[in-house]
Order: C-alpha cells, then sequence, then structure tokens
C-alpha cells in the first residue's frame, strides 16, 4: 500500500519534469567526465607517444601531464555546475511540490 503523499508528489508534473531535467543534467554531466577521462586512457593505451612529447625542448614535463591535469580540474568543474543547478533551479522546484503537496 502506498503512502498518498508520494502518489500525490508522483503525479504532480513539476516532478516529472524535476526527474526529467535533472537526469538530463547528470547523463550529460556524467558522458562528459567518462568520454574524456577514458578517451585520455585509450591514448595512453594505444598512442602513448603523442603524451610524451615534452612541454619544452629538453623539459622533463610531457604533455600527458597537464592533460590528466585538465581532466581532474573538468570533474571538479562540473561537480560545482551540478550543485549549482542542484542548489538554484532544482531546489525552486522542490520546494515548489512540497509547497504544492503540503497545501
Amino acid at each position: 500500500m502506498s503512502d498518498p503523499i508520494y502518489e500525490q508528489v508522483r503525479g504532480n508534473p513539476k516532478f516529472a519534469q524535476l526527474v526529467k531535467r535533472r537526469g538530463r543534467l547528470a547523463l550529460l554531466l556524467s558522458a562528459i567526465v567518462l568520454v574524456s577521462y577514458y578517451a585520455f586512457m585509450m591514448v595512453v593505451a594505444f598512442a602513448p607517444q603523442i603524451l610524451a612529447v615534452p612541454l619544452t625542448e629538453g623539459g622533463s614535463l610531457t604533455v600527458g601531464a597537464p592533460i590528466g591535469a585538465a581532466i581532474i580540474i573538468i570533474s571538479w568543474l562540473l561537480t560545482g555546475v551540478y550543485s549549482h543547478f542542484a542548489n538554484g533551479p532544482f531546489e525552486q522546484l522542490n520546494n515548489g511540490i512540497v509547497r504544492e503537496t503540503l497545501k
């Protein structure tokens, strides 16, 4: 037996909108991180000479180091993007659903 409050929330069109928008954003951000990470790993596995090029003539730091660091930084930034939406538009939708449900 299901609680009527849960049924009310699930039946709210704003809830469907929240689930759809949040899922789409999570999928997009996850895909960006996964594609960039796995592309980097494929280059490491199959074409390591691309990443072994030194940044400066005679230097020991290679192209791979800043690219790897950039992937990590991009992951952090995308976490911030998700947090921005979670604490902004998604929170507003959630609050609207709660207000309508508790009337």
